[in-house]
């Protein structure tokens, strides 16, 4: 089987027929080092992990979550294989659970069932992803959802909380820049956009 990296897609071989026993197969292999894979109705879409700032955004922001979350009886992970069906997978930035997965299957591809909130850090102006992790994440019935979005200006980092109802995820807190985004639930969230980004 030959793997593609290059761009942002599903990879063309095996299109419609991954799942994850496929995965454990053919996705542990030097080609796809340094790569995020999920997968949408079979769909293998691979793209490759975020630059450095990225990065620190989300362990900062990770960080900042574990104490409030661990008292409320959370778990806060980074990228986890968040799985909805055997064929169909993403992996949030960061993932909060409100139970741990039991056994070595459930860790390596923990049931969305599992999972209070998934957290997405997006770049401002970037080529929509087609995985849509929002919308699978509403489908699943994951009560919460946290949109990051990236600039390098701190200003402009924006912060979007979302809680799940019956009709989707209506915004429950946005806040921009320096604003704080501050929520009671699904545990104490408190922090700054801006704040997210190393110092320059």
């Amino acid at each position: 089987m030959r793997s593609s990296t290059s761009g942002t897609g599903p990879v063309p071989e095996l299109a419609g027929g991954w799942t994850v026993r496929r995965a454990e197969r053919h996705l542990p292999v030097g080609a796809l080092a340094g790569t995020r894979h999920e997968c949408v109705d079979g769909r293998l879409v691979v793209t490759p992990f975020p630059p450095a700032v990225e990065s620190v955004a989300t362990a900062t922001l990770a960080s900042a979550f574990v104490p409030a979350a661990e008292a409320a009886g959370r778990h806060v992970l980074g990228r986890v294989n968040l799985t909805f069906t055997a064929s169909c997978w993403i992996q949030p930035d960061v993932t909060v659970l409100h139970t741990l997965p039991a056994g070595d299957e459930q860790e390596r591809w923990v049931p969305a069932t599992l999972c209070t909130m998934a957290v997405e850090f997006v770049r401002r102006g970037a080529r929509r992803n087609p995985v849509d992790r929002l919308r699978r994440c509403a489908a699943a019935g994951v009560p919460w959802f946290l949109r990051v979005e990236l600039d390098r200006r701190p200003q402009r980092m924006t912060a979007t909380l979302l809680g799940r109802d019956d009709g989707g995820y209506p915004v429950v807190g946005r806040a921009v820049g320096h604003q704080r985004l501050r929520s009671r639930l699904p545990f104490p969230i408190d922090f700054a956009p801006a704040r997210l980004l190393p110092p320059t």
